[in-house]
This record gives C-alpha cells, structure tokens and sequence, in this order.
C-alpha cells in the first residue's frame, strides 16, 4: 500500500469513525476476499489509512481505500412502540394529595406527548454519548454492531399515548436480532431509565404527571408494522378478481390493501367481465366469500367483520333465508 500523507488519515478517520457500517463491494487485490455484500462494522483507521474493521461474519480482514471499493450503510429510523400510561394523584378537601394513583385515560393522555417527550429527554441528559441508551447494551453481537443509537419519546397514535424507543440502525436486523433488541428496550423501560422517570413528578400546570413506560398488565413492546397494520382474517387470498358494481369493470384486489387495480382482461362488456373474475378466481382457489371478503376490506378496511371470510359465509347463509343484499353492497 503507498504511503498516505497525515492530514489525509485524518480526513478518512472524519469520514469513517469507529462505528460505521460499510458493505463491501469489491475486494481484488486479497487472495481471501471478503464475500461481496458483506457488511461488517469500522472499529478504527490505522496511520496507512486502512480501515480496520470487525465483518459481520466474524474475520478481521481490513478495507484499503483507493483499492477495495465499499459502500457506507446510511442508518435508518426503527420505532418499537409500548403502551405508556400517565398517572396523577388527586388531592383532598384539605389540599393533600390523596394516597392512590389514577391514570388518565387515552382521550386526554394523547394531548400530552410533547410534553412527555421534552421530560424523557431532559430525563436522559445524563447520557454523554451519541448513541444513547445502546452504550448499556453490554453484548458483543449483531444488535451492538447495527443499532447505532436508542432514545426514548412519546407519540400520540391512533388515540393512544404510546412509549417509543427510537432506533437508529445500519443494516437489516434478523428476527433473533429485533428479539434481543426489543428485551434490551424492554429492560430500560421497566427496571432501568423508565423505573427513573415513574419516580420524577412532571408538572403541567397545577397537574402532577407520573409516566410509566410500563405496566403490569397489558404490556407489550412491538414495531411499528406489529403494532399499526391492519391485522387481516383467515382464509384471505393474496389476490382475487371482482367488477366494480357501479360499471361492471373488471379489477383486482390484493389483500391488504385499500382500492383496487384495473385487469388488463378487462372488456367493455359486464356480463363477460363477472365471467373472466368468477373464471380466475376459481383458478385461484378463491371462494365467492372469500371474494366478497375481500371487496369489503378494500372499501371499508381490513379490521371490518365483513372483511373475515368467515362472517361473510355466516352472513350469506342467513341472506339465503332472508334474500338480502351483500355484505359489500350493503356497507
């Protein structure tokens, strides 16, 4: 490797300091290259100006700039959401605060995330690290190389207050790595920072608030997708056909989500068209319930009972009796 002048080490060790996450492009000039692909983690930049590095797949081989060419992975936001509930004490006739807590309930606690907020950060002070909480995430392993920071904040969602370990991380997490990272999380909110803030009043007005980033009962942490997608019935087919009854058009619906697609099958004829969408649909294995399921969810949402193939079935069997519409028309 030729010579690298000081003030250009100092450049590198700028651009790269320890903690980057780099995937290698290419590496041409090693007769044991590291696989193309592979991300691994900067632990420092030596006085040649070669980036030494730990891969994700445990070798130690450094990078050489100008010769090995490589890729900085740019870190992205992952939230792991958890209840988060907001007590206060109220007082008595004498002005004492009365012994037990009440919690507010959601419709007022969701007014209070930034407030929540502001006091969890002021709560985290202490933390003289960009990485914040991750610098107690004592493990050598995937999460300690990825998760390059965690904070925690409050949102208000869906008219819920809700905890949010804010992520930032390099790279994709396997499912063993988001579990570690979600009891990691876990840990900080019930024994260790969010044991800290529950003891620590936050004063809004002449209010009181405790925060309780856990709780006994009904406690949960989970990724945002986890949390706020749409949780879908059984039976639902990846794909089925119907025709829109205003027209007669034929289209697809993919399962869940909202609205539908055109079918290049499409003819200027509705009879023919119901025809093409009973046709594939059968091909597909998808059942006139199904199918209706399936309208349903796409017009109204996939958490409606009509959107549950099995309801429908029920609801057809009584229409049978009664001789009435839809449940997709009638909605």
């Amino acid at each position: 490797m030729p010579f690298m002048k000081p003030y250009m080490v100092k450049l590198l060790r700028e651009q790269f300091p320890p903690g980057t996450r780099i995937r290698l492009d290419s590496m041409m000039n090693d007769p044991q290259p590291i696989p193309k692909g592979m991300t691994g983690t900067v632990q420092g930049i030596d006085d040649a100006g070669q980036l030494l590095m730990k891969w994700d797949n445990g070798r130690g081989l450094s990078l050489v700039p100008g010769e090995d060419d490589f890729t900085v992975v740019k870190p992205q936001k992952l939230k792991l959401y958890m209840p988060l509930a907001l007590g206060y004490y109220e007082k008595n006739d004498w002005g004492d605060y009365e012994d037990e807590e009440l919690t507010l309930s959601d419709d007022d606690a969701v007014g209070y995330a930034d407030t929540i907020t502001g006091a969890l950060e002021r709560e985290s002070k202490f933390l003289d690290t960009p990485r914040g909480f991750m610098e107690y995430y004592n493990r050598n392993d995937g999460v300690d190389a990825k998760v390059q920071s965690l904070y925690f904040k409050a949102e208000a969602r869906d008219g819920k207050l809700w905890g949010v370990a804010e992520c930032m991380v390099s790279g994709e997490l396997t499912g063993a790595e988001l579990d570690n990272l979600k009891r990691f999380a876990a840990g900080q909110a019930s024994d260790g920072f969010g044991e800290s803030v529950e003891q620590h009043e936050i004063r809004v007005g002449s209010m009181e608030l405790y925060a309780h980033l856990w709780q006994a009962a009904g406690w949960s942490i989970q990724t945002e997708q986890e949390c706020f997608a749409p949780k879908l019935a059984k039976g639902l087919p990846e794909l089925c056909f119907s025709t829109l009854p205003s027209t007669g058009v034929l289209i697809c619906i993919k399962r869940g989500e909202s609205g539908y697609y055109p079918s290049d099958w499409n003819t200027p004829d509705r009879t023919q068209n119901r025809q093409i969408a009973d046709e594939q649909n059968q091909r597909l294995g998808v059942t006139p319930a199904q199918e209706e399921a399936m309208v349903c969810g796409s017009m109204h949402g996939w958490n409606v009972p009509g959107a549950d193939p099995a309801f429908v079935e029920e609801m057809q069997k009584k229409q049978e009796q009664t001789g009435g519409m839809t449940l997709a028309q009638s909605m």
